[in-house]
């Protein structure tokens, strides 16, 4: 026993045997130290829940479990069934206070007992009481977009199948596996649908049903502990075979006045935290183990301490109907007991991170949209109203300075540097990190970036020259593009003369800038001769213009149309004049999410393969990510440890910009298939985790004004950039989107910025030399230019 007890803090499964000796281990300090080291090997320092309403859609059941206050007899004086607009009520109560789940509980198909139920059925057009619950399921999303979970008790293949359609997660207590207890006497004698087989069947057919579950135990009810663990050991068989089981609730029973069990004592602290170890050490360690908080009030952290991650559901509206005699903690107080116990509270959907992020396999195709409009890129809700390219205060992401507890991050942080880059799996968990561990990795971060570049923060001065915006690939994620059959956005097809971009070339001249950054749509009448001769039109109007332009899906496109390998079009472009390339068409350099994002895009071993050639020929390039629509952690990762590999092996790469997806009129999120952006939490650590991933072999990290805002490049600024990028002049991709913070910044604008956050600001050329005096003064001096003349594409309207 000493020895399974030994290794039960790794991710080593037990056998059904030793898990059943378990029942006899009473030495519960170390299952509860097991228990705990095997939690956090899954869920690090975080502790969830669910802020929630609770609707009891009717008190009416045919069981009579003889310890339940819930299940009550038809009285004249209530009806049976909850209204659909006392549900609508409750829900907009509970939008009122961010709730973002309505959980649904109800007794088990009281038609089938009561009159009443089956006349107040028919009034209300129903057959059943299921049939209810799905129009008033559906009633809340269609009305206020909560969530709703729903936990009805037993139910067959059309039940759940209908109820999938309405709800975003499902739930059956298994309670207890051991029939002895429906026996004479017992606590679930005359109650059919306790009947263990039953409730297991459910579950069973939610797994088939590829349903989120929700299930788990309650103890003190009577039986012994070895049934405890043969519960766990049924359940943990059917999650084996379906993997639907996202969490196992472990309650712990208490004696309600007026019921036959008003007399047996409640459980025993003690006897609570060894099933709650159990439980952890029986399941895998990514299983959620969850214990009412209302139920245990005063010895919140010994749960923590025995292996639970999860609260449950808590309502700062609603009581627990079912335990109404104890009420909910206050969101503050559960905050500070997780604390206390060394973990960040953090709230969840009804439906669990990971179920989230495999939405496409776990809900319903008329449900996925209003789910991705609520999450983040681990399947988190969104706590904040902030996204890429919106006016308007900064969330709050960062608590007061502390050490975060967290071993697994600093170990991370401690490798960070070394010989070996940090590893898929280590980049994920930094974009997990929440509150102290957020501030921590966000500090070591700009630790890595004082000692890279000081406290100097450099931008260029640059015109941004788009040339067309005429495009034959369908990007989902582009609302700049426009050509024949184009998605139906804003703006007005158009092609700029040879004439113009010289003239728009020299006007940034005249400006100060020392940079004309040259991109456009893939126009289906360019070929790499178009490129040539934009690079000689610069190059021609103002000989001492640098050129940062085209991107590897240009150059790929430019170098097939002219039918010769990328490495002699790319030389072609350099004898005109080309100098850098921007390191854009990147978006994920994940095959997985290009298939949705860009399918008709270059792969990402092609957009590599250019970058290589590039640098082989003495390019440097920048390198860029775009994220925040259909990708996870995991897809960041990859991109990151992509490009340090190729910046290894090349060198070629100057800097790493973060650039946040813009979703207002993004085509795919107008669809209904996008996220809206990532979190601010999340495009702060991207600078942040970038620094950490690529250090020392990248050092300057650039941040995104168009994107970020003035006010929150400031906090990249102190996470690790130490780059503000380009004045722009002329911005018109990210404004397309739907970005408000403007076309151009000044250079005064930006050093404002700089100095305000206690750094230097140093104006520098493209590859990061210092910016010529001459070109420094001119970029003070503003002056007026001609209005711009750009040649409209009518004949693609169509």
């Amino acid at each position: 026993m000493n020895d399974t007890v030994a290794d039960l803090s790794s991710d080593v499964e037990l056998t059904d045997d030793q898990a059943l000796a378990l029942a006899a281990c009473r030495d519960l300090s170390r299952l509860m130290h097991a228990a705990a080291a095997r939690r956090d090997v899954a869920h690090g320092d975080i502790v969830s829940y669910s802020r929630k309403v609770f609707v009891p859609l009717t008190q009416l059941c045919r069981d009579v479990c003889h310890y339940c206050t819930f299940a009550q007899a038809p009285a004249q004086d209530k009806p049976p069934y909850v209204t659909i607009d006392a549900v609508l009520a409750i829900a907009r109560a509970g939008q009122a206070a961010q709730c973002k789940e309505v959980l649904f509980t109800l007794g088990d198909k009281p038609e089938l007992r009561y009159p009443a139920a089956r006349r107040a059925l028919q009034r209300l057009g129903h057959e059943t009481t299921l049939s209810y619950l799905a129009e008033a399921a559906n009633a809340v999303l269609t009305e206020t977009g909560l969530l709703p979970h729903v936990n009805p008790g037993c139910m067959t293949v059309s039940d759940l199948a209908a109820l999938r359609r309405v709800s975003i997660s499902q739930g059956v207590m298994l309670e207890s596996a051991s029939s002895r207890l429906c026996q004479p006497g017992g606590p679930h004698h005359g109650s059919p649908d306790k009947v263990p087989a039953t409730r297991l069947e459910t579950i069973r057919v939610a797994g088939e049903q590829r349903i989120p579950f929700t299930t788990g135990i309650l103890i003190g009810i009577g039986e012994t502990r070895r049934e405890r663990v043969e519960a766990l050991l049924a359940l943990r068989a059917l999650h084996e075979t379906y993997g639907h089981l996202q969490e196992i609730i472990i309650q712990n029973f208490h004696p309600k006045p007026g019921t036959r069990m008003a007399g047996v004592p409640a459980v025993a602290l003690e006897e609570h935290l060894w099933t709650i170890a159990v439980a952890r050490l029986v399941f895998p360690p990514s299983m959620n183990i969850q214990a009412p908080p209302n139920l245990s009030a005063g010895a919140l952290a010994p749960l923590i301490d025995a292996g639970i991650n999860d609260w449950g559901g808590v309502s700062p509206v609603t009581p627990d109907h079912v335990n109404p005699e104890a009420p909910w903690p206050h969101l503050k107080v559960l905050e500070r007991a997780t604390r206390a116990a060394g973990k960040e509270l953090v709230e969840r959907l009804a439906i669990y991170p990971s179920y989230v992020r495999s939405a496409r396999e776990w809900v319903d195709k008329g449900l996925q949209t209003i789910l991705l409009q609520k999450v983040d890129a681990d399947g988190w809700p969104r706590t904040d109203d902030w996204s890429p390219g919106m006016a308007g205060a900064l969330p709050h992401v960062a608590p007061a300075i502390a050490p975060s507890s967290s071993r697994q991050i600093a170990s991370i942080l401690s490798r960070v540097g070394k010989d070996a880059a940090l590893a898929e799996s280590d980049l994920v968990r930094l974009f997990r990190a929440r509150g102290r561990e957020y501030t921590e990795v966000c500090a070591t971060a700009d630790a890595l970036r004082r000692e890279a570049s000081g406290d100097v923060i450099s931008y260029v001065v640059c015109r941004n020259i788009n040339y067309t915006n005429v495009c034959y690939f369908k990007c989902q994620f582009c609302a700049f593009s426009k050509g024949k059959l184009s998605e139906n956005l804003r703006g007005r097809p158009y092609t700029l003369s040879m004439d113009e971009i010289a003239r728009r070339a020299r006007a940034a001249w005249d400006r100060g800038a020392t940079e004309v950054c040259m991109q456009g749509g893939i126009e289906p009448g360019f070929t790499g001769r178009t490129y040539l001769e934009i690079c000689t039109a610069v190059r021609e109007s103002v000989p001492g213009m640098h050129i940062h332009a085209f991107s590897p899906l240009e150059v790929h496109q430019g170098a097939v149309t002219l039918g010769v390998p990328v490495g002699e079009f790319l030389g072609l472009l350099k004898a005109a004049g080309l100098g850098t390339l921007p390191g854009t068409a990147a978006e994920i350099l994940d095959d997985e999410v290009r298939a949705v994002l860009c399918p008709d895009k270059i792969g990402t071993d092609r957009w590599l393969d250019v970058m290589r050639t590039a640098h082989s020929l003495g390019f440097k390039t920048t390198s860029t990510i775009m994220y925040g629509h259909v990708d996870r952690y995991e897809h960041w990762a990859r991109h990151l440890l992509r490009i340090r590999a190729l910046q290894v092996e090349t060198g070629g790469f100057t800097e790493f910009v973060p650039l946040p997806f813009v979703h207002m009129e993004a085509p795919i999120y107008l669809k209904g298939r996008a996220r809206r952006g990532p979190t601010f939490r999340e495009a702060v650590l991207m600078h942040a985790v970038a620094r950490l991933a690529l250090h020392p072999v990248l050092t300057n990290i650039q941040t995104s004004w168009v994107k970020m805002g003035p006010q929150g490049v400031k906090v990249c600024l102190e996470s690790g950039a130490n780059d503000l990028g380009g004045t722009l002049m002329d911005e018109t991709i990210t404004r397309s989107a739907g970005a408000v913070h403007g076309q151009e910044m000044t250079p005064a604008r930006m050093e404002s910025i700089i100095r305000s956050i206690g750094r230097i600001p140093r104006q520098r050329t493209t590859t990061y030399g210092d910016a010529p005096d001459d070109r420094y003064a001119a970029s003070f001096a503003p002056r007026r230019e001609a209005p711009a003349i750009i040649a409209l594409r009518s004949s693609v309207s169509g």
